[in-house]
């Protein structure tokens, strides 16, 4: 019994409630989404710059025949193929599987690996040097941003894969996958662009 002037307050438990959410209610998709925002711009910047660099420019490519198709196209198939494995963990992370999770967490990062050893043989067909001209740089610039974003994702994508066999693990971390996996469908959706501007443009 409550005496004058006090509140009586229903007590509410949510110790069954989850500590983590997936899409729009959590956090972190929110995060990455901002990122992807602002690498997406970055990419925009680079690619007006090729354009108006090739605009003032009498000739282009500058003193370079065109990067080789071979290795650029040969990852732009690994890329793509890299999306069946990215969406199965997702799927069964956003399951709560882990031992499925891990599983295609694992192939993923057999994909990007794969995807950086061809990026390295791609580097060597573009036939033109980073400090030649300004068509040699700013090529340099669109691969070497690229490489660096799958780079640090292939890093954050092993990291999250060991902790899933390994631990501590938490059931958070199947969120830490479901935004990576949206973050891979961002380095693989830029690359297409990149790819046209890079080894397509210089052909038209």
């Amino acid at each position: 019994m409550t005496t004058t002037g006090e509140r009586q307050f229903d007590a509410l438990d949510v110790r069954g409630l989850t500590s983590y959410a997936f899409g729009q209610r959590s956090l972190m998709w929110w995060g990455t989404m901002g990122l992807m925002l602002i690498e997406g711009t970055v990419f925009a910047i680079g690619v007006m710059m090729y354009f108006y660099l090739r605009g003032v420019a009498s000739v282009w490519p500058l003193d370079a025949a065109p990067p080789a198709l071979r290795w650029g196209t040969l990852n732009t198939a690994i890329l793509l193929l890299s999306l069946w494995p990215n969406q199965m963990a997702k799927r069964a992370a956003e399951q709560r599987d882990r031992v499925r999770t891990r599983l295609w967490l694992t192939a993923c990062v057999l994909f990007a690996v794969a995807f950086l050893g061809v990026r390295a043989l791609e580097f060597t067909a573009l036939n033109v040097s980073w400090h030649v001209n300004a068509y040699g740089s700013v090529v340099w610039l669109l691969l070497g941003l690229h490489t660096t974003h799958l780079l640090t994702d292939t890093i954050d994508t092993a990291v999250l894969a060991t902790l899933l066999f390994t631990g501590p693990f938490e059931g958070k971390r199947f969120v830490d996958v479901s935004e990576n996996a949206l973050y891979w469908y961002f380095v693989v959706a830029s690359w297409l662009p990149i790819y046209a501007v890079l080894y397509l443009a210089p052909r038209a």
